[in-house]
């Protein structure tokens, strides 16, 4: 099983990662005044022993059931040269993990073990390991690691870890060493380039905004983990060059950390949590429109029927394939808005509800 040892000898320096990050985040006096929960730094501790005891765990399953099944196709691709082994891993991960990180947005059951994610109201180097275990264990990724290392591309899954780490934490980070290219005109060319082909900070942060009314975050989009590739050939990219000022969930029940770690097997007691045993979401549609008066700003229409705020969004589409609609109101005005969700002229009422008269 010394094949088991490569992929890991990339410890020391995902720790030095860490620190080197962590290190600029505190003399730039990102953490003097946090507004942490004691329940966020917990979590935000532990998380990276989590995935790296998850990892191991996957690693040496897969070695097990390939060393049984499949004895004759272990480090058959052993012959390969870096030049092609990297490229080939890196690849067919990062677009596993796009296409996992938007299903934990679309289906119910895994954003539930993926929320915690986004209940960090600040980021952070450590953000990126908020996550419940279950998410990790049945993370493409973390599989893909424990495959291609049987497979003989131990040394590209070592390295694409570390390129990976380099990425993902960065784009976590306080320390938004992208503004500098946007800040200056002669470097845009280079802005443009790099944040076409890698997730910068500014793309990912926007991800992580609390809800779309700034006209920045777009926690529905940026599913990027390493490139922004996905995104642009799937239409989920937003590029804005900017940060949004609130981070988080716009509905935060403040669960235990015990319970959004270990989901499932640990629920919250509080009823009105995505995470306790008795928590439904329910429909919160109506029968006639909403005539009411606008002032000037910026609105978010709910058009999963979802929110308690009807018609305006709450975040309770989290979980679903809907997110809501911007509304810029320029004027005061007086509005028609629909509450039944049947409308073709979304938000404003078409008499669409008479239909269920």
């Amino acid at each position: 099983m010394e094949w088991l040892n490569i992929p890991n000898i990339d410890l020391y320096l995902v720790l030095g990662i860490l620190f080197s990050f962590g290190a600029v985040e505190t003399i730039l006096g990102h953490y003097s005044n946090s507004d942490r929960r004691k329940d966020d730094w917990i979590m935000e501790s532990i998380g990276f022993f989590v995935v790296a005891f998850t990892k191991a765990l996957l690693v040496t399953v897969i070695y097990i059931i390939g060393s049984t099944l499949f004895p004759s196709v272990a480090g058959i691709l052993s012959g390969w040269t870096l030049w092609l082994a990297f490229p080939f891993y890196i690849l067919i991960d990062d677009v596993a993990q796009y296409w996992y990180h938007r299903s934990a947005h679309e289906y119910d059951w895994l954003w539930k073990h993926h929320r915690v994610h986004h209940a960090a109201k600040e980021m952070g180097i450590l953000t990126s390991y908020r996550n419940s275990w279950v998410y990790y264990l049945i993370m493409p990724n973390l599989w893909w690691v424990g495959i291609s290392t049987f497979l003989g591309l131990g040394m590209a899954a070592a390295l694409g870890l570390i390129f990976k780490q380099i990425v993902v934490t960065s784009v976590h980070s306080t320390w938004k060493w992208d503004e500098v290219l946007y800040k200056y005109k002669f470097l845009h060319p280079i802005a443009w380039i790099i944040e076409h082909i890698i997730i910068t900070p500014a793309f990912h942060h926007g991800h992580h905004g609390r809800a779309q009314d700034d006209h920045i975050s777009d926690p529905n989009g940026n599913f990027g983990n390493t490139f922004s590739l996905w995104d642009q050939m799937f239409g989920t990219a937003k590029f804005t060059r900017q940060f949004p000022s609130v981070y988080g969930l716009q509905t935060d029940t403040l669960d235990k950390w015990t319970s959004q770690v270990f989901y499932p097997f640990i629920k919250e007691k509080q009823p009105e949590s995505e995470l306790s045993s008795s928590f439904k979401k329910v429909k919160n549609t109506g029968t006639e429109p909403l005539k009411t008066e606008l002032d000037p700003g910026t609105y978010l229409y709910c058009q999963c029927g979802f929110s308690k705020d009807q018609p305006f969004c709450n975040g309770s589409h989290h979980g679903s394939k809907f997110k809501p609609m911007i509304v810029d109101i320029n004027k005061k005005r007086k509005v028609s808005l629909c509450t039944c969700k049947l409308t073709k002229t979304p938000p404003f009422c078409d008499d669409s509800h008479l239909s269920l008269k």
